[in-house]
């Protein structure tokens, strides 16, 4: 069973200086984003997280939003964890400090990609020329490392992965491959079952499949197989995880339609058939929000 912490009272405070600090030190303009704290907890306390807040932006004013698991597939009410996250071009929530237990995060802002831990009191800035990408996205762990990674997709369709940290740094990027131009990527989940983290991908068809992964980090070796989930996901205007949403142990997927309706499809587990039949977990409201992850 999950359960949740109780929520710290720090959560739109702290880090907030840090990021400010960082901000000034590297001539961002803007407001600076609070780092939020609450977190879904597993049972076991020195595991790695697999369950995870889902975290939304409201597209008219910045402000995030977090909604965390019931532990059945649907969600709590929200809560409001700040604003000054408009500036934000990226936002990525990341596991990495505490073992793998903090809900981190990583946010770019003026070419500069920053990182904050739950429980820091700081921001790290990773470093500049984080532009040269129109997509930047967790894939949880794929390189087999003991933290989990990122990806980033240049204009060219080149999709690149950084292996991640203990202290929320990046290693030098190594190819995963090209021609990823125009998909929707998600990541953050094994969906084939074989305990490695996959990513999937919707093409501009609307068609959904599974590249998955092969634990290696080997340039243009770090997916392998490709699985067809099906047609029809054009419907959804943004697609996200939150890892094991209903406590089953197995990765969900979360998508908001184009009318404001948010749905769970369960994890099967399965690579030849991967999600159960979606389930309604959220009627109306879900168009407010630009960014889920």
């Amino acid at each position: 069973m999950l359960q949740t912490m109780n929520r710290s009272v720090r959560r739109v405070v702290i880090g907030a200086v840090g990021l400010v600090l960082a901000a000034v030190a590297v001539g961002v303009s803007g407001a600076a984003p609070p780092l939020w704290t609450d977190r879904t907890e597993n049972t076991a306390a020195t595991a790695p997280l697999k369950t995870f807040p889902l975290l939304a932006r409201y597209a008219s004013n910045g402000k995030l939003r977090a909604y965390e698991a019931n532990g059945s597939g649907g969600l709590k009410a929200g809560y409001d964890l700040g604003g000054g996250f408009g500036d934000s071009t990226a936002l990525v929530q990341a596991n990495i400090s505490e073992g793998g237990r903090g809900n981190d995060l990583y946010h770019r802002m003026n070419n500069n990609l920053f990182y904050t831990a739950e429980h820091g009191n700081d921001t790290k800035l990773i470093g500049g020329g984080w532009d040269i990408y129109n997509l930047i996205f967790s894939v949880g762990n794929m390189g087999g490392s003991a933290e989990v990674d990122l990806a980033a997709r240049d204009a060219s369709g080149n999709l690149w992965l950084y292996q991640g940290k203990p202290d929320g740094t990046l290693a030098a990027r190594v190819r995963i491959g090209t021609g990823w131009g125009g998909m929707t990527l998600v990541g953050r989940g094994d969906y084939t079952g074989d305990g490695k983290a996959d990513i999937l991908a919707r093409y501009t068809d609307g068609t959904l499949v599974i590249y998955s992964g092969t634990g290696s980090v080997t340039a243009d070796a770090v997916v392998g197989t490709k699985y067809t989930v099906g047609p029809g996901w054009q419907g959804y205007k943004t697609l996200a995880s939150a890892g094991d949403t209903d406590g089953d142990g197995r990765t969900d997927l979360i998508g908001a339609d184009t009318a404001g309706a948010l749905w769970l499809f369960k994890g099967t587990g399965n690579a030849a058939a991967p999600f159960a039949p979606r389930v309604q977990i959220g009627t109306s409201g879900w168009a407010a929000f630009d960014v889920l992850f």
